[in-house]
């Protein structure tokens, strides 16, 4: 990886440019991240710029979504977002000045010419590029009404190199670059002329993203370097291109390995905003041995410095892994508030608040804290699991009655003071403690899993856990 130690002067402004044609996903969050961390490490701004030029696919759903799931992993910025739509007459405007100084020139190529073209360079097994045919033609020759495009004069001799921050030096021979189109017969501007406008035009000292980006730098840097020589003002950008997240398998990411929008792991997964953003962090940097990152500590430590250049694997255990962590890191009364409305029945905010220390102890992911609540909203008669109900067998039903007896003369329902009671019941049966345990939190559950069977006694309190066990129980 290149540094970026001693590359940073004056102020640093990043941008996050996604296309809204579909939902934050996973590689396009962790862009965002890298590129938010970066301004804010070097106390510069980060800004947000929505390419929404492509009008069949983008859609204001897209645009929200995005937006929402920016807003959920702490990702602000320092200006309001960016429409690329609305900037379609500077885009124009850029492409008129190329033109007008020989910088771009008018291309009257039909799509009949275009494809004779490649046709012939397949049958040549040559690169398929356009051959520059209008670049030095007179525009007098140009057929009567038709339609033309704009292309930009790109180096045709020795080539190009970039420093990049993660990539380090990278070249091209110009060669390789062909003459491709600014500006449509519609007088629309293509992706690669706006971005290199809005780019300029919003500040922006530093471009970090994907490395299939990388190509772009070389094909956008003409325009840069044309437009400095006409007015100047326009310098190289800094690249940082960062490797592609594959999957566990080491295959592209795709959606059976969970490349899914940002609001998936949020509402579908259960996974909390400090543990995407924490992950997505160390998907391809690092800082030593260190896995769990604050919000604050990765804006101290953040620098280019820490990506590598091999692509990284997502891991969907990982995450899940790191996800428990900050679950029993998290306010109880947060993580209250967010399960509650996916429960069944009323819910008693200020019981299920007491019930997360015990709620979240192995918990990874929301789901899990709901489902290790429901009992708290269930309804007598119980609907018990095909597993809980194999264990109510007679003698256990027997036992449960013996339970009840014991646990209604106790008058301290704490946890110990519960264990205490029930043990002694286990010692007078000549059982182990589990053969109690079983059948309790079946009766008091429903379920074969739950919180420590003491802590269920004493959330669910004395009135409510003795009718349920009484429901099961038989003398």
């Amino acid at each position: 990886m290149a540094s970026d130690s001693g590359a940073i002067s004056g102020t640093v402004v990043t941008r996050f440019a996604p296309s809204p044609t579909g939902f934050l996903h996973i590689g396009g969050a962790r862009t965002a991240l890298f590129n938010w961390l970066f301004a804010r490490h070097y106390g510069g701004k980060a800004l947000l710029r929505i390419e929404d030029t492509d009008h069949k696919r983008s859609s204001q759903e897209a645009i929200d979504a995005i937006l929402d799931g920016l807003d959920w992993l702490g990702l602000d910025y320092d200006e309001e977002p960016v429409f690329q739509s609305k900037r379609a007459d500077r885009h124009a405007e850029v492409a008129n000045m190329l033109l007008e100084h020989g910088h771009a020139y008018r291309c009257y190529a039909t799509t009949e010419d275009l494809e004779a073209m490649r046709a012939a360079q397949r049958e040549a097994k040559q690169p398929l590029r356009y051959d520059g045919r209008w670049r030095d033609r007179d525009p007098s020759e140009a057929p009567e009404g038709v339609p033309f495009t704009v292309r930009i004069k790109t180096p045709t001799e020795g080539g190009t190199a970039i420093k990049d921050l993660v990539q380090g030096k990278v070249s091209v021979s110009n060669a390789e670059i062909d003459d491709y189109i600014i500006l449509r017969a519609d007088g629309t501007p293509t992706y690669m002329l706006a971005a290199v406008v809005d780019d300029h035009d919003m500040g922006c000292t530093h471009i970090i993203r994907g490395d299939d980006h990388l190509n772009n730098a070389f094909r956008q840097l003409p325009i840069y370097r044309a437009m400095d020589a006409i007015e100047g003002g326009w310098s190289d950008p800094t690249y940082a291109h960062i490797p592609l997240i594959h999957g566990s398998d080491g295959a592209k990411l795709s959606k059976r390995h969970g490349a899914l929008g940002v609001e998936a792991y949020r509402d579908e997964m259960g996974i909390l905003p400090e543990a995407l953003f924490n992950y997505l962090l160390r998907l391809g940097w690092g800082h030593g041995d260190k896995e769990e990152i604050t919000r604050d500590e990765a804006i101290s430590l953040f620098t280019l410095d820490g990506v590598g250049k091999s692509p990284s694997r997502f891991d969907i255990k990982k995450l899940e892994n790191l996800n428990g962590h900050y679950l029993r890191e998290a306010d109880d009364a947060r993580l209250a508030a967010l399960i509650a409305p996916k429960l069944d029945g009323k819910v008693d905010i200020g019981l299920l608040t007491q019930a997360m220390p015990v709620l979240k102890t192995r918990a990874k992911n929301i789901g899990d804290l709901v489902a290790g609540a429901a009992f708290l909203t269930a309804k007598r008669p119980l609907a018990l699991t095909e597993k809980a109900a194999s264990l109510l067998t007679d003698e256990a039903r027997a036992i449960l009655s013996r339970v009840s007896g014991q646990l209604k003369s106790e008058n301290d329902w704490t946890t110990e003071a519960l264990e205490a009671t029930t043990k002694q019941l286990s010692e007078e049966l000549e059982l182990g403690l589990g053969k109690l345990a079983q059948p309790m939190r079946a009766a008091l559950t429903g379920t074969t899993t739950s919180p420590g069977i003491f802590d269920v006694l004493v959330l669910l309190g004395r009135e409510e856990s003795l009718a349920r066990i009484d429901a099961q129980a038989i003398s």
